[in-house]
């Protein structure tokens, strides 16, 4: 009976808060309603990416997200990737040929977004005046970079004339890293071309550059010895690595094409980018290095990476590394 009574004066004071609402509580209730004078303070310019946080994630194969482009920046990725194919001077995206939509174009799907956004990131305002350093997709760090992955799936050499037209808006407010000749201007968005993406194109232009290449990881290793594990300290001293390593390096053949030149190939929708030396991927025109990890590293024989899996593995890291690639 006396938790009852208690029970019903809790009810009570429930019943007359709603009636009688305290002061801040009622305040919270109406707060940015249009008829209060908070309706101007609930807003920020920034809004679209509050309290989203960046982390090294990539989304692959993007355009199958629910929401493409957006459900990843909402999950924080860094990095985002579109199939890309140019059919009637219009780059559609889609995995497959028959997958493809009238609507469904890089455009309507990261082009105009991406400037939507970064127009709402960077209003000019009497506190942010035109010359301030741009901001990028995520208020939480607005220096961090977004990466547009886009893998060519054909017609190389016109499909990239095309991107470069589609991407002059994003470029004309200066929105777009580039090499200017000289260094690396990091701006919100880096734009890197991969699958049958053409390197001669991408790097013929010595002087300015807004598409970067997605660098053959494989083609990068620097096999020069064994890289022990950065972890372990003692794993310098272990020679039975270095005997697996070199054994191990000692029966791969990279991939050559008739003439005897490694290839870059990462789909099979065009004929391959014939290159000779791999020393041609510099920081200048390659952001990253990716490849197939079992055509590079093989298959996962168990639960765990062999080691010579593992050396093989941090050689094509260092050799990236080393080039300045990510």
């Amino acid at each position: 009976m006396f938790l009852g009574a208690i029970q019903a004066i809790i009810n009570v004071r429930d019943a007359l808060g709603h009636v009688y609402p305290d002061e801040v509580q009622w305040l919270i209730d109406h707060w940015s309603q249009p008829d209060q004078p908070t309706a101007s303070l609930a807003y920020w310019p920034t809004d679209a990416s509050r309290d989203i946080k960046p982390v090294a994630c990539h989304s692959h194969n993007d355009y199958w997200r629910r929401v493409p482009l957006y459900s990843a920046i909402q999950a924080g990725c860094i990095s985002v990737e579109a199939d890309v194919w140019l059919f009637d001077q219009e780059l559609y995206v889609g995995h497959t040929e028959p997958s493809l939509t009238a609507e469904r174009t890089l455009r309507n799907l990261y082009i105009e977004p991406l400037l939507d956004l970064m127009d709402r990131q960077n209003q000019e305002t009497r506190f942010h005046q035109k010359g301030k350093a741009l901001r990028g997709v995520f208020d939480t760090h607005p220096s961090q970079t977004l990466v547009l992955l886009i893998d060519f799936k054909n017609s190389s050499a016109e499909l990239y004339a095309e991107l470069l037209k589609q991407l002059l808006p994003l470029r004309q407010k200066g929105y777009l890293t580039h090499f200017n000749g000289t260094d690396i201007v990091k701006h919100p968005i880096t734009v890197v071309g991969s699958g049958n993406a053409p390197f001669d194109l991408i790097a013929a232009n010595k002087t300015y550059r807004d598409v970067f290449f997605d660098a053959p990881l494989d083609k990068l290793a620097d096999l020069s010895h064994a890289w022990p594990n950065p972890n372990r300290i003692s794993d310098h001293q272990k020679p039975a690595n270095r005997a697996l390593f070199n054994r191990r390096i000692a029966g791969r053949q990279q991939p050559t094409n008739k003439a005897g030149d490694s290839t870059v190939n990462r789909t099979n929708s065009a004929a391959p980018t014939t290159i000779s030396d791999p020393n041609v991927f510099t920081w200048q025109n390659s952001y990253f290095g990716s490849t197939s990890f079992t055509s590079a590293i093989g298959n996962i024989e168990g639960s765990r990476l062999s080691q010579p899996q593992l050396q093989l593995l941090r050689a094509q890291i260092h050799g990236a590394h080393q080039k300045g690639l990510k």
